[in-house]
């Protein structure tokens, strides 16, 4: 299982300079994730006899619908599958270009379909369970990266040696992780280009001092590689982009739910709906 590691100064960004003669270097681009797999399809006739894997896949199109429909839906527990069944549903559903993992005892490891907002979720819970859930954004991911929520600390009198915009960067964003907590925005999220700003190694210490780091990373490869990490404060993300070569482009804060760019939309809903539709009529499984 993958777990995120460790690393030093994460928020410090380009145009901050450099630390004992050193340029100072972003934690590269994971790769233990992998993206964008497409099943293997097996025959029509040998699909149609598989009930358990047909009924998974039957019980995520309704949820799909439900879901269109405004309903509020529930995970698709997979527990009762044979272990060839399991393999059947993770065949036909393939891998999508958004992963996610909760490190820790009681984590998670979730991978989108190809049918963009359905996910698969193993739970690092009792038995391990598996489950298919049906929306933007796993439900299980977004209330673990809740649970690390923690109010920011008190600004300090004096500023911290060594930092030049980290004490504004902390206040700005502790009026508008407040704001997003309380109900107060639009729903849009609030975003801080580290890339554009100078930053120091004192900024980038005590941004990390501040911020903390949570236990969830998120990997897009929708548009260009990015990597999202919540950190402890609720609502504050860390989201990064990265080139080809695996250097960053962008590197920014955000302020609000899951970032917009690991999350499905209702467009990618439909459209999966009307996909997997297709699937179960080709197999005779509608």
């Amino acid at each position: 299982m993958f777990q995120p590691k460790p690393h030093s100064a994460i928020f410090v960004g380009p145009g901050s300079g450099q630390l004992d003669g050193e340029p100072l270097a972003f934690m590269p681009m994971p790769r233990d994730l992998s993206t964008a797999r497409a099943p293997a399809l097996p025959a029509p006739g040998v699909l149609a006899t598989q009930v358990g894997a047909l009924g998974a896949l039957r019980a995520a199109l309704s949820a799909l619908e439900r879901r269109l429909s405004r309903e509020a839906v529930e995970p698709i527990e997979l527990g009762a599958l044979t272990d060839g069944e399991r393999l059947l549903v993770s065949q036909l559903l393939g891998e999508g270009e958004v992963a996610a993992v909760v490190s820790g005892d009681l984590g998670a490891r979730a991978h989108e379909s190809i049918y963009a907002g359905v996910w698969r979720v193993l739970h690092r819970d009792a038995g391990m369970r598996d489950t298919i859930e049906v929306g933007g954004f796993p439900r299980s991911i977004v209330a673990a990266a809740r649970a690390d929520g923690r109010a920011l600390a008190p600004p300090a009198a004096i500023a911290p040696e060594g930092t030049m915009n980290a004490p504004a960067l902390i206040e700005e964003l502790r009026a508008r992780a407040r704001a997003w907590q309380s109900g107060r925005t639009n729903g849009a999220a609030h975003v801080i280009n580290l890339s554009l700003l100078p930053l120091t190694p004192g900024d980038g210490l005590y941004l990390e001092q501040q911020l903390g780091r949570g236990r969830v990373m998120v990997l897009s490869r929708g548009y260009g590689n990015c990597r999202i990490i919540n950190t402890q404060v609720a609502g504050v993300w860390r989201v990064t982009y990265f080139n080809s070569q695996d250097a960053v482009i962008l590197d920014t804060l955000e302020v609000g739910d899951v970032p917009e760019v690991a999350c499905a939309a209702r467009q990618d809903l439909e459209d999966s709906a009307e996909r997997l539709a297709e699937l179960l009529q080709w197999v005779g499984g509608a």
